[in-house]
């Protein structure tokens, strides 16, 4: 890589990168994509086996919108590659009367045309009998909605630009300095990368690679996932029996048995800082009994149900869970694509393009989405 001049180089091969990465290959560029561990690597805020694609964002149409045109390029994608990257488990938002903000998503997605019922509390009883109605009193469908197998998805996003001619290596780089303009990165290996522009998009890493920028604006935070065994034989919390879905109120979603992994369950309540170098990936007890607590509610199938896997990730937060989708206040030629904030991976193709437009001209800056917009005080407002 060294001796050669890339028309963009992309530091970080998770969602947001490889999806950046993508389109401006796809646009006829010349690209270099580089990860520290290799694309979606077990710390990545895209490790892990899944995530959920849903279209609802409350009264927020910007990120439906976004979630809408992504889906249409993850199921373009597990098309040509013929691999199942979307599974089309549909999406229940579990919600009580008092839950303004499903409310406002069944809203908004009214007025987006995304197809979407409501159901009674009878209704989810018979379409969903594993399901406890304990303190729900309705719920919103999302029948085209579903899960996308994350790290497999991105690794074979990957691969096949490889194939289309992206250059890739794993390899971490030094945290840049330049005066006006950066035209060059140097690697702990020793080597210099070279290009006209260049994309981070490192996800936890970027408050270290860029600490006076972004160390009081991007936040990891430590997050347990968990993963239970339903009885032998027993199909009902496997797709497509079960749907993925979410508690709003309770701050806690879970997807179904995939692949033979076991039920999935997280608390989306933000946890703990986190570094995602140094901090311990063993699950703690409280955060298991939690976990366990709820599914015995909610799953009363699940009682006792034995634990077949645990996973300590992270997320990036920003502020209020914006994006941060934006120029280097210094270098014009340097793009930060980050601030995933624990619902970043769904809109990963549309993030891609976005930043390909933006540095290629053809797109108008998102306010929500610069740096200047970005507080240094927490107060969540996207889910």
């Amino acid at each position: 890589m060294s001796g050669k001049t890339f028309d963009f180089a992309v530091i970080g091969a998770g969602c947001f990168g490889a999806w950046c990465a993508h389109e401006l290959l796809r646009d006829g560029h010349s690209v270099v994509l580089l990860d520290a561990y290799g694309a979606a690597h077990s710390r990545a805020s895209s490790g892990g086996e899944t995530r959920i694609i849903r279209m609802g964002y409350g009264g927020d149409e910007l990120y439906t919108r976004w979630s809408m045109q992504s889906l249409q390029q993850w199921r373009e994608l597990s098309a040509r590659l013929q691999r199942p990257i979307f599974h089309p488990t549909g999406m229940l938002w579990l919600s009580g009367t008092a839950d303004g903000y499903v409310r406002q998503t069944q809203q908004t997605l009214a007025r987006l045309g995304v197809p979407h019922a409501e159901l009674s509390r009878g209704t989810i009883e018979r379409k969903f009998p594993q399901i406890s109605t304990t303190g729900i009193d309705w719920a919103l469908w999302e029948p085209g909605s579903g899960v996308l197998m994350a790290r497999h998805a991105i690794q074979t996003l990957v691969a096949d630009d490889i194939q289309q001619g992206l250059t890739y290596g794993t390899t971490s780089v030094r945290p840049p300095h330049a005066r006006a303009r950066l035209d060059r990165v140097s690697t702990h290996g020793g080597e210099t990368i070279s290009a006209g522009a260049f994309v981070f998009a490192c996800g936890p890493w970027l408050p270290k690679l860029f600490p006076d920028l972004l160390g009081a604006r991007i936040f990891p935070t430590r997050q347990e996932v968990y993963f239970f065994s339903p009885p032998p034989g027993e199909r009902s919390f496997a797709a497509p029996a079960m749907p993925a879905w979410f508690h709003h109120p309770a701050l806690v979603y879970g997807l179904p048995d995939l692949e033979n992994r076991g039920f999935k369950i997280s608390i989306d309540r933000h946890g703990a800082a986190f570094d995602p170098d140094s901090g311990s990936r063993l699950a703690s007890n409280e955060g298991l009994a939690e976990a366990r607590a709820y599914v015995e509610q909610r799953f009363p199938q699940l009682a006792g149900a034995p634990l077949t896997e645990s996973r300590v990730c992270q997320y990036e937060n920003t502020a209020n869970g914006d994006f941060i989708l934006d120029r280097h206040p210094e270098w014009s030629n340097v793009m930060i694509a980050g601030g995933g904030s624990g619902h970043g991976f769904k809109h990963g193709p549309a993030v891609g393009d976005y930043v390909r437009r933006l540095l290629t001209g053809s797109a108008t800056a998102e306010p929500r989405f610069a740096l200047a917009a970005k507080a240094t005080t927490r107060s969540r407002s996207v889910y």
